[in-house]
């Protein structure tokens, strides 16, 4: 079943599907994308200000991307988005931690020039195993209406 942009309810949260961050991953990503030493070397992110090996935030956020995808852009009439307007990284992320990700419509509006889509202003969000927020996003994305 495709969801339409009139499928999206303000306010309706949307499961988007769990993912578990390995210590391998965590430090391939960072050997690619973004390679500082707390997210690189086991032992020199003990003398961090994060006490250990985390996450990059780019990590955490392409980890998100590919639950969204999976969990309800795939399944959609999505048309693309046209920015994000924040985007916050608000707790590390470590080795062996499980993110749950959700995306909440915040509002829809019909296209004022384009009657085959709307745009929908969203706000995403990660938590970890103890429910803590470790990402933040706002955005909009454009769906298709139905046809």
């Amino acid at each position: 079943m495709t969801i339409y942009f009139e499928d999206f309810k303000v306010g309706h949260t949307h499961e988007l599907g769990a993912v578990e961050v390995t210590e391998a991953e965590i430090i391939d990503f960072a050997i690619r994308y973004d390679p500082q030493p707390f997210h690189l070397d086991v032992e020199a992110a003990k003398d961090s200000p994060f006490g250990g090996l985390i996450a990059s935030g780019w990590h955490t956020s392409a980890l998100y991307m590919r639950l969204l995808a999976d969990g309800l852009l795939n399944g959609s009439s999505s048309q693309g988005a046209s920015g994000i307007e924040e985007l916050r990284w608000l707790a590390p992320v470590r080795p062996g931690d499980m993110l749950r990700a959700r995306y909440t419509v915040e509002d829809a509006t019909p296209s004022a020039t384009k009657p085959n889509r709307g745009t929908i202003h969203f706000l995403s969000e990660m938590v970890n195993q103890d429910d803590i927020v470790v990402l933040s996003m706002r955005g909009r994305g454009q769906f298709g209406t139905r046809p």
